[in-house]
């Protein structure tokens, strides 16, 4: 008889005590603030927040559900909170290259109160200068100089008159210019007349008309220098005039800003501005028919003198405590660098400067800025940007289509704006090792790793946690708290989805999940507190609805589909174990596997990796059998043996190693040729020592057996055979429990194949000797025997066949 004895049943989960709880319920306790189980992670989060040497940027990485962006967001803004808020950002005109507009920062707030303050003074502007070229004074001055410039004319034409008259000739002036006209017996001649004279007195005429052409051109000259002169001055008054309206609210406004000197450039410019362009400011007046024939849209194309002094305010900060914490789930190449947005006029796409819009890198500058990296990495050049940034430390916007070389498009190339910003990117272990082999600036840029855990220790201090974290669900979602037996079973269900007694999930999704429900049973049931029987109800109810397939195997394995024994003793024949997942549930399922046994020399023979059924695990797993029969069995005979494995009725392929042991169970049966216990299954993998190795699943691969043989019938001898090292892995539910209590199922723990070989047969395993048998009646001996038989065999099989052959 085996001298393994199967566990007890207070080894097959670690129950919580409710009375180990030191409150009543949930409602007795502060709401968690910190996360749970993520030491590792908290300590590099807070290091790389802290850090501000450039390339420090965070990618943290982890288990989904575990909590990574919702504790990125509530620590960075506890950080922030302290932090400098960091300064309004605007773009202006830029007059001297109006295609690249001007980037200017001024303290958190005054961005706000400048742009304000420029609409002020553009409606002052306007109201103060057509006042102003309105006035008496202004009409005064202006009919002034007009009347000295006729004056000086006047004077000038009439000493051009005098000395036309000495000369001969009478001065006649039109619009078209200026004649003169021959006197003669003091009466002016016209052209009909003045051929008629005689040449002589035609040629002293002509000599006198070039004498008073001279003058003339000369006078001329001074006439249009006085012209000039009296523009200037009306130009000049003109400037006096607007820097009388204008000029004491931009000295108001250079003293404000005294502080920022691209703000007082700006506004010189604003001024000088102002004073080359006057006309602009003058309201044409139009009559009423006028007004009716001119385009509606052609005035309105023309715009305002007054656009270009606008302010386009692009970060405003005046409202935010500290440093800014931004998440997005968009980030779009526009959504981070911003963009410029276009109007169609006509048929023509137009843009300006106060149609530049912000993004999430302007919006988290000074601050932070958590975005999903599977986000970044599947939209279109968004990455590239992102790197972009912070490699060069500015924020340039840009057209994306001129990035990637499609179209050349002649538009506005706004000033790039400094950046300081900390990225915390979240995403997967799978992305952060691809990102840091396949992208060499990834290492430079994201030197932090904050990697979260999918388990913590289940100790007293994080199951205290976990019921300060149910609290807090309580709190927000405005549902009844949890008394401490219902917390208790939380507890039980979060070592269960780790599949570990010692430990605790830190998937707080799945957990939160069976909060939910268990607060909805109990509301249904109307009870005033969530207890250990709500809890229960919600687990086994999100199990039922996920189960479809469990149940259909299992109802082919109850009429006989699928052909798998629970009783009775076969050569060769065994139950493994295997798990089957389906996305969002896994479960346990027996599946026979079937060992033949012959003389050859091909070893053992995988069937599903013949037919390219079998994963590259499995495999090794069958390979490994080779080198353990032949260490065992084959240190002094050779080894002449063929074996071929099977796992009956599975079309789907199958992977992984668990079910090596059972293999070789099968395959030392049917050399042995004693039979296996078909009411106990196995699970477990083998190395080539004979040791077994602990598998993944133990718990759902029990439960799935226990299944079965509870529909056939509990005897007391069914029982399923784990490794010693998966004991802490169980977490079996109520009904394993109670069953093997009652001594009608049993759990086998093993570390070697002949301890596993003893329970399956019934026999003992067998010690090598010194002189390298076994002791006769074991199953090693039966299985030694037979395969020095094989040899024998084969030796005198080949020498008969040289002797046939000569």
């Amino acid at each position: 008889m085996p001298q393994i004895k199967s566990l007890s049943y207070e080894m097959l989960r670690n129950e919580c005590d409710p009375e180990s709880l030191k409150f009543n319920d949930t409602s007795e306790l502060e709401a968690l603030e910190d996360i749970i189980g993520q030491e590792r992670a908290v300590k590099a989060l807070q290091f790389g927040l802290k850090i501000k040497t450039r390339g420090y940027n965070i990618f943290m990485c982890g288990p989904t559900g575990t909590g990574k962006t919702s504790y990125a967001q509530n620590y960075a803004k506890k950080i922030a909170k302290n932090a400098r808020t960091p300064d309004d950002w605007c773009y202006v005109y830029n007059f001297n290259n109006p295609n690249q507009p001007s980037a200017l920062n001024l303290p958190a707030g005054l961005g706000r109160i400048f742009k304000e303050d420029m609409e002020n003074f553009i409606k002052i502007l306007q109201m103060e200068i057509s006042k102003a070229f309105n006035s008496e004074d202004y009409e005064k001055e202006k009919a002034a100089i007009a009347k000295e410039y006729q004056s000086k004319r006047s004077e000038l034409l009439e000493k051009l008159n005098a000395d036309a008259e000495k000369h001969g000739f009478k001065v006649k002036t039109t619009n078209a210019g200026i004649y003169f006209l021959p006197v003669v017996e003091g009466k002016t001649i016209s052209e009909e007349e003045y051929n008629q004279l005689d040449e002589r007195l035609k040629h002293e005429i002509n000599e006198k008309s070039n004498i008073i052409q001279l003058e003339t051109m000369d006078i001329i000259r001074k006439i249009k220098a006085i012209e000039k002169e009296a523009e200037e001055r009306v130009a000049e008054w003109e400037n006096k005039i607007a820097l009388f309206a204008v000029g004491m609210h931009i000295n108001d406004l250079k003293e404000k800003y005294q502080d920022y000197r691209k703000v007082i450039d700006f506004l010189e410019n604003v001024q000088e501005d102002i004073l080359k362009n006057l006309d602009d400011f003058r309201e044409e007046e139009y009559s009423d028919e006028q007004q009716q024939l001119l385009i509606p849209w052609f005035k309105g194309t023309e715009g305002s003198p007054t656009d270009k002094y606008r302010v386009n305010l692009i970060v405003d900060n005046s409202e935010l405590e500290g440093a800014p914490v931004i998440v997005d789930y968009n980030p779009t190449f526009f959504n981070l660098l911003g963009k410029l947005e276009y109007e169609n006029e006509f048929g023509t796409m137009t843009t300006d400067y106060t149609m530049i819009k912000p993004g999430l890198f302007h919006q988290a500058n000074g601050g932070y800025l958590i975005l999903q990296a599977k986000d970044v990495l599947s939209n279109i050049q968004a990455w590239e940007a992102l790197k972009r940034v912070l490699r060069t430390r500015e924020i340039t916007i840009e057209n994306m289509k001129e990035q990637m070389g499609l179209v050349a498009v002649s538009t506005l190339k706004p000033e790039p704006i400094p950046v300081d910003i900390k990225v915390i990117l979240v995403g997967s272990e799978y992305l952060y090792q691809t990102l840091y082999e396949f992208d060499e600036d990834f290492k430079k840029l994201f030197k932090v790793k904050v990697d979260f855990d999918a388990e913590m220790d289940r100790n007293e201090e994080n199951i205290y946690k976990l019921a300060k974290f149910i609290n807090s669900f309580c709190k927000r979602e405005g549902t009844i708290h949890f008394d401490r037996t219902g917390v208790a079973k939380v507890v039980e269900y979060s070592s269960r989805l780790v599949e570990d007694q010692t430990k605790l999930s830190t998937r707080f999704n799945d957990i939160v999940e069976i909060l939910c429900e268990s607060s909805a049973w109990a509301e249904i049931e109307g009870s005033s507190l969530v207890s250990d029987r709500h809890v229960k109800k919600a687990i086994s109810e999100k199990l039922y609805r996920s189960n479809k397939y469990d149940q259909k195997i299992l109802e082919s394995l109850k009429d006989g589909t699928i052909i798998l024994d629970t009783e009775g003793e076969v050569v060769g024949q065994i139950n493994g174990l295997t798990i089957l997942d389906t996305g969002d549930y896994s479960f346990g399922k027996p599946a026979r596997i079937t060992a033949n046994t012959f003389m050859g020399e091909s070893g053992i023979i995988n069937i599903e990796r013949e037919v390219e059924m079998s994963g590259t695990s499995h495999s090794k797993g069958v390979l490994i059998l080779s080198g353990y029969i032949g260490q065992k069995f084959a240190q002094e005979i050779p080894l002449t043996l063929t074996a071929s494995l099977c796992f009956e009725q599975l079309y789907g392929g199958v992977d992984g190693d668990s079910a090596s042991s059972a293999e070789l169970y099968a395959v030392l049966s049917s050399l042995a040729e004693v039979p296996i216990k078909q009411y106990i299954a196995v699970t477990g993998s083998v190395n080539q020592k004979g040791e077994i190795q602990p598998i993944g699943g133990a718990t759902q691969k029990i439960e799935g057996f226990f299944e079965l043989c509870k529909f056939r019938g509990l005897n007391g001898k069914h029982g399923v055979i784990i490794p010693y090292q998966n004991i802490k892995n169980l977490v079996l539910n109520d009904e394993v429990v109670e069953a093997v209590k009652k001594k009608k199922f049993h759990i086998y723990a093993v570390k070697t194949i002949d301890e596993g070989i003893e329970i399956l047969t019934g026999m003992k395993a067998g010690k090598r000797r010194k002189d390298g048998t076994y002791p006769p009646g074991t199953i090693n001996y039966l299985v030694y025997e037979k395969l020095k038989k094989y040899a024998q065999t084969a030796a005198g099989f080949y020498r008969d066949d040289k002797k046939g052959n000569k």
